[in-house]
């Protein structure tokens, strides 16, 4: 229990130097994260294909941002990098499953926060804000320190094991502790429905609501009089992509349902609501649905196309309306930022940076680099500017690409920028702190790029 001790301590000074004065109202936080949608999956991102008008809203009404980042290019590490700040070089999560040590797992070789682990939602509860989680968790299963009741939750309805997610008609949610039994109903019904009790019972407190919601990962399947899904139920296309669209479209609803309820019980003007997706996209969809354009890669790739991720940000009276930024930024800034958000100093420790004054339409300085690793293959990648560095092995040649002029990641222009690349060396080696659990290799084998 010493980091929760820690952690009160900590709040309590923060709460001298909050930027909002004693009768300012903290704003209410709501981040919506779908699983597996594309970049390119939703309409004001570019998509011509997919329906997501309540995203495409929010980019009318608010600030739509083409230069943001997912945490991973998988589920389970952005969502730990989501909740505790850190990057994959520094986090405890770093890809699905362990590739090492597996005897220090639990039996599926899952790796889970810990006990001295700080989550952005153990921050906002000692900030006075009500604490909700309804989707996909994937940071500790019950009994396990990394439980979202034990990392700062005070509700939480949804799957706790990634595997157990991939089944949307499952019998069994877990719901505070309890399992709930569903009748193998369709489980985003119960995460809309959940979503919108929790709002209406705190509407009258701060509170700070992640919404991880599954659609539209695989298992890709959605009931044929979903509304969504007679949108493309006639479309000429392979059932699963039918059945993906739709899902996106069904999550995109469900946005929709929560800005009417804000706006229904006067809370809107006090609401922050963030939408964006965890990663990029299965590679089947690139083909029918263009999910990963203008990139290259997809899910597990840190090739563009694996980790840029649609964001669009709504406050109406604060950020600014109609607006499109390239301003650098990712998910290891929603910490600070929502300390920001609720007049609090963000924990020192901290990988990422509030962007809070991009968010109110003010300049500030970005990231000076940023940095992931994954260890399917030794990825490790660095964006410093318009410059994204890659390489697959730590040993291995640094591929280096202008993603102004070439987002396909296509022409290397390493040989020409050797200042460069011994930059984004440099950067690589030092944020990599090595991890028991997901080591990287060298990538070399008689001098050739490993693949």
């Amino acid at each position: 229990m010493i980091h929760r001790t820690l952690l009160a301590f900590a709040l309590l000074g923060c709460f001298v130097s909050s930027v909002f004065s004693a009768d300012t109202k903290q704003p209410n936080i709501i981040y919506v994260m779908l699983d597996d949608a594309g970049y390119n999956d939703f309409g004001a991102m570019g998509s011509q294909h997919v329906q997501t008008p309540v995203f495409d809203r929010m980019a009318a009404e608010g600030m739509r941002f083409t230069d943001h980042y997912s945490g991973s290019a998988v589920c389970a590490p952005t969502r730990c990098v989501l909740m505790t700040g850190l990057h994959t070089g520094h986090c405890r999560r770093r890809d699905n499953q362990a590739k090492a040590n597996r005897n220090k797992t639990d039996d599926s070789g899952l790796v889970f926060l810990k006990e001295e682990d700080v989550t952005v939602a153990e921050v906002m509860q000692q900030a006075g804000y009500v604490t909700g989680g309804i989707g996909k968790w994937g940071l500790g299963n019950p009994g396990y320190e990394g439980s979202p009741d034990k990392q700062g939750f005070d509700h939480f309805l949804g799957y706790l094991d990634q595997v157990h997610a991939h089944t949307y008609y499952t019998d069994w949610l877990w719901n505070d502790g309890q399992r709930l039994e569903t009748d193998n109903r369709y489980s985003h019904y119960f995460f809309e429905e959940d979503t919108l009790r929790f709002i209406r019972e705190n509407q009258s407190k701060p509170f700070f609501l992640y919404l991880p919601y599954t659609l539209p990962h695989g298992k890709f399947e959605i009931p044929a009089d979903d509304p969504a899904y007679q949108i493309y139920k006639d479309k000429k296309w392979p059932q699963v992509v039918k059945n993906y669209a739709a899902m996106i479209t069904r999550a995109d609803m469900t946005v929709g349902k929560i800005l009417d309820l804000l706006k229904e019980l006067d809370i809107d003007d006090n609401t922050i609501v963030f939408y964006t997706s965890d990663n990029g996209p299965n590679g089947s969809f690139v083909k029918h649905l263009k999910s990963n354009a203008p990139f290259s890669g997809t899910k597990r790739s840190l090739k563009e196309g694996g980790i840029r991720a649609a964001m669009a940000v709504r406050w109406p009276g604060v950020v600014p309306a109609g607006q499109a930024s390239d301003f650098v930024w990712g998910m290891r800034d929603v910490f600070p930022t929502a300390c920001d958000l609720a007049g609090i100093d963000a924990p020192s420790h901290l990988d990422g940076i509030s962007v809070l004054p991009t968010l109110k339409g003010d300049s500030q300085p970005g990231h000076p680099h940023l940095y992931w690793e994954f260890p399917v293959r030794s990825q490790q990648a660095v964006r410093i500017g318009k410059w994204k560095g890659y390489r697959e092995g730590t040993q291995s040649p640094i591929q280096l690409f202008d993603l102004t002029s070439d987002p396909t990641e296509t022409d290397d222009l390493a040989s020409r920028h050797p200042q460069i690349v011994q930059q984004v060396e440099t950067i690589m080696a030092k944020s990599h702190v090595p991890s028991e659990f997901w080591p990287l290799d060298s990538g070399t084998k008689k001098g050739k790029m490993k693949r």
